[in-house]
């Protein structure tokens, strides 16, 4: 396929160019009056910007990680390397012993450098800052903003662009990018123009590493175009590549906008070569399904069995990648979590409190409960609560409580190791951080005397409710801490008479799952089910059975018992899956305190997993009701209702 003739008229005018190049020879003869530079300008804000008049280049550098893609590129060329010891010169020797950016610019000077060489030149001033620290980078970069070499390189790519092989192309745009100069500039433009022009000329190691140069690159017209051109090219090149890395490239470049056929093509040539996936690789795949926003399970079963067979050869930092790849594409493998989570545990006494608690944060965005390794952590900081950093205790108290995770005997020497500390860094808490950890703590039902009276105080309530319209998390997290405090009845002196917040909540929009109601009708009867109940403005239940005969003490909270005594009350409660914890019917989260404090209302909850509902036959969904709601062999009048407890599941 000819990119050139049959895609031109879309790139000039994505390009909207008034003097558009017709072939090399107009290159040629105008480039260097076209894409002359002005001035080069060296800012003091080491930032991206994007809104720079191309008047005159400004070079800014930019401080995200680029290892992921640097890897790459690195594993792409040494797929490729082809010897060029003979073409060695005195400059390219010099250049390889340069330190810093700055040497190279220095050694540009000293030594004359080809037009061969100003790939070489960039990519070497990229190479040499890659193992600095971040304060380095920026002083290390603004020095070399500020040498009058790089202004005089920067021409020379701009003028000399034409004339550079296809594989100097690709590498000098993508070291320039990584080294911060804004795509704004002529040089990245001058760069994106003539790799237009030339692209059918690409081989598919120069378009690996023009790929991972792109993804990294804003949607400007140049860049979309560019990633349309390439598009249109993959189609026709893919099944040729044999390269997973190439692949993996082509895959994050195109990104989430590109068509779902092209995906699916790049998705099943990567499953093609799937026997010959290294470690590296099958992280990458995850990354690069992620960054095209492609859930393709085939191939992710293939990496996560990899991962979880060779889970020690990956570095922490990785599986955490993986981890939120997997969230991203709202993808979850119990055997992959499983594996990152037993050898973390296996191997705890390596890894810090900071990388611990990331991967936690990981899981319990995975609604994964990995119970060895919190019971492991947990020990820890009952050990060494001092440790905890606010930000380390917003986080523990956050997955310990959403994951309902339970430390038996254990629990209250550890929630109080946990609030101890957090009474040191009370004068340092804001009004939100107040709320998120009171927040946690009643999900635990832990209530907390200094830290409850921090946030009912006048002005820390008045800061969260201070804007017209307050978020309605914050409002629902109020409410839920009111409630609490009436319903659990916490020992605290302050709160035993206390007043209510009087917290108004927006109506909770729900509706009862009409298959479940019908099926608990056809067992205990139309007159005895009510459905869609809504207690204490946030707790929706689908039907509620009151059955005769039955006496239940309740709290004296429900308006309409009238006494301390009134008859069974039965809440059957539909669950989403988002409700457990991923691979059990362990409850999660909100509902947690739901099925409490329904009991304390004097109900007795049932907890009715909608998935598995909706899978069965109309006889099965009966018989699967009648068997969670009394237990089997005995009749509804004479058994109780069994707890909810007895459906709860634990990992092991």
């Amino acid at each position: 396929m000819n990119v050139y003739k049959s895609g031109l008229d879309m790139l000039r005018l994505a390009l909207k160019s008034t003097s558009p190049w017709k072939c090399d020879s107009f290159i040629r003869t105008q480039a260097s009056s076209c894409y002359k530079i002005i001035s080069i300008v060296a800012s003091p804000q080491l930032g991206r910007k994007n809104t720079h008049s191309f008047k005159q280049i400004r070079f800014y550098s930019q401080h995200s990680s680029q290892d992921a893609v640097d890897l790459q590129v690195k594993q792409t060329t040494e797929a490729f390397e082809v010897s060029d010891q003979a073409d060695s010169t005195p400059f390219s020797a010099h250049l390889q012993k340069c330190s810093c950016p700055t040497d190279v610019l220095d050694a540009v000077k000293q030594f004359p450098a080809s037009q061969n060489d100003l790939s070489s030149i960039f990519s070497r001033m990229r190479e040499s800052t890659k193992k600095m620290t971040a304060e380095q980078q920026r002083c290390e970069l603004q020095l070399m903003f500020e040498h009058p070499g790089f202004r005089e390189v920067c021409e020379r790519v701009v003028s000399d662009a034409w004339r550079m092989r296809c594989d100097d192309l690709a590498y000098t745009l993508l070291a320039i990018i990584n080294l911060g100069v804004s795509q704004h500039t002529r040089i990245v433009q001058t760069l994106l123009r003539v790799v237009q022009e030339r692209l059918n000329q690409f081989d598919n190691r120069s378009l690996s590493v023009l790929a991972a140069g792109i993804q990294q690159m804003e949607n400007g017209n140049n860049v979309q175009a560019l990633r349309e051109a390439l598009g249109l090219l993959l189609k026709d090149r893919v099944p040729e590549i044999s390269n997973v890395v190439v692949l993996q490239n082509m895959m994050r470049a195109m990104g989430k906008n590109s068509p779902k056929e092209l995906k699916m093509q790049l998705a099943i040539k990567t499953l093609s070569l799937a026997d010959e996936f290294s470690p590296p690789n099958t992280q990458y795949v995850f990354l690069s399904l992620a960054a095209m926003d492609l859930n393709f399970k085939p191939l992710l079963n293939i990496c996560s069995k990899n991962i979880a067979e060779n889970v020690h050869e990956f570095p922490i930092s990785r599986l955490v990648m993986v981890l939120k790849s997997c969230y991203e594409l709202q993808y979850r493998n119990y055997s992959l979590f499983s594996s990152i989570s037993e050898y973390m545990t296996n191997t705890f006494d390596m890894w810090s409190n900071k990388k611990v608690i990331l991967l936690l944060l990981t899981f319990e965005d995975l609604y994964f409960r990995p119970v060895h390794l919190l019971d492991a952590f947990a020990e820890r900081i009952i050990q060494k609560p001092d440790s905890l950093t606010l930000k380390d205790l917003l986080s523990v108290l956050k997955v310990f409580s959403m994951l309902n995770h339970d430390l038996k005997e254990r629990k209250t020497e550890f929630l109080d190791c946990i609030t101890e500390v957090l009474e040191s860094y009370l004068p340092k808490m804001t009004p939100s951080e107040l709320l998120k950890v009171n927040y946690y703590l009643a999900l635990m039902e832990h209530f907390h005397q200094m830290l409850l009276d921090k946030l009912m105080q006048q002005e820390t309530l008045e800061q969260l409710l201070q804007t017209d319209k307050p978020s309605i998390k914050v409002l629902r997290w109020l409410h839920t801490i009111d409630l609490c405090l009436q319903l659990d009845k916490p020992q605290l002196p302050s709160f035993t008479s206390s007043k209510p917040l009087n917290i108004t909540v927006p109506a909770f929009e729900a509706t009862a799952n009409q298959e479940m109601l019908s099926a608990v009708r056809s067992i205990v009867g139309t007159h005895a089910v009510q459905d869609s109940v809504l207690e204490q403005s946030i707790y929706f239940i689908d039907c509620v059975i009151t059955l005769p005969g039955e006496k239940v003490e309740t709290c004296g909270l429900h308006e309409d018992c009238g006494s301390p005594e009134c008859n069974q009350r039965i809440a059957v409660i539909c669950a989403q899956p988002n409700s457990f914890c991923f691979g059990t019917t362990h409850p999660r989260a909100s509902l947690v305190m739901k099925l409490r404090h329904l009991e304390k209302l004097g109900y007795q909850p049932v907890l009715v997993p909608i998935n598995e509902l909706n899978s069965k036959t109309e006889e099965e969904k009966i018989k699967m009701l009648r068997t969670l709601i009394f237990p089997a062999h005995e009749s509804p009048e004479s058994q109780k209702i069994s707890n909810n407890s007895q459906q709860k599941e634990d990992i092991s």
